[in-house]
């Protein structure tokens, strides 16, 4: 029985350094704050800013504000926005190591996001008539270049499925306060496509015009049997949870 007892330390220290080099490897987290509106814009308040938010071609008409600011006419903003430098999309999933959820998410994300919204005006409003965007999830990086290489044929199988798109299905009534540069909640339903898998969904977010630019920050939490997918699983040691969160930062310019 002593003879066996050096193999069975040795056996134990070797599977102890693999759980640790498992956690290291796959299970520290990217500890990465959720996408939001970036600070230096307007606060979220109903006041409106000192400045007309968006820029406006000469001779275009601002209304004055209850303040004596200026806010942007729905006429200036009707048009085409596509989507801009400083746009973003991404993943965050918790993952686990036998069954212990790790302290923070694995996150990743992507600047390889492409289309565009058409704004309508309508009166004294304005709305958002028309939008589609699409992601290049094979562009998708985290911390941890193997988690990356394991999603192109685990999960997401991004090699097989490499864009995501969403298209807007319901028009969204812009609200008054944002034409005054504020931060404003937002529903934006349309159908979502992941993994070759079509559904409607209903995404809550914030949008506010920032200087020449319309930013939207908004994100979805979903099972990821939604969207036909299995929660990548290692050899059932190192596994992901059954909920996904996709986040989306947007900076819309106009033209």
């Amino acid at each position: 029985m002593r003879s066996r007892l050096p193999l069975i330390v040795a056996i134990v220290v070797v599977v102890a350094l693999g759980g640790a080099l498992a956690y290291q490897q796959f299970l520290a987290g990217d500890d990465v704050t959720p996408l939001t509106l970036p600070p230096g814009s307007p606060a979220a308040t109903d006041a409106a800013p000192t400045e007309p938010a968006i820029s406006v071609e000469p001779g275009a008409s601002t209304t004055p504000s209850a303040g004596g600011n200026t806010t942007t006419s729905p006429a200036d903003l009707a048009g085409t926005w596509s989507v801009a430098d400083g746009s973003v999309v991404g993943y965050r999933v918790r993952e686990q190591l036998g069954g212990i959820s790790a302290l923070t998410d694995a996150v990743g994300r992507t600047s390889a996001v492409s289309g565009s919204a058409m704004l309508e005006a309508t009166g004294d409003a304005v709305r958002v008539a028309i939008a589609s965007f699409e992601a290049d999830l094979t562009q998708l990086a985290s911390d941890n270049g193997r988690r990356d290489n394991r999603i192109r044929t685990a999960g997401l199988e991004s090699d097989a499925f490499p864009t995501a798109t969403f298209v807007l299905a319901e028009t969204i009534a812009v609200p008054g306060a944002a034409l005054a540069g504020a931060t404003v909640d937002v529903t934006i339903v349309g159908d979502l496509t992941i993994h070759g898998v079509t559904r409607r969904v209903s995404i809550a977010g914030q949008a506010r015009l920032s200087g020449p630019r319309i930013e939207v920050a908004a994100a979805l939490t979903f099972p990821f049997s939604d969207y036909g997918m299995t929660p990548p699983d290692i050899a059932g040691f190192v596994q992901v949870e059954d909920d996904a969160t996709l986040e989306l930062l947007l900076s819309l310019a106009k033209g």
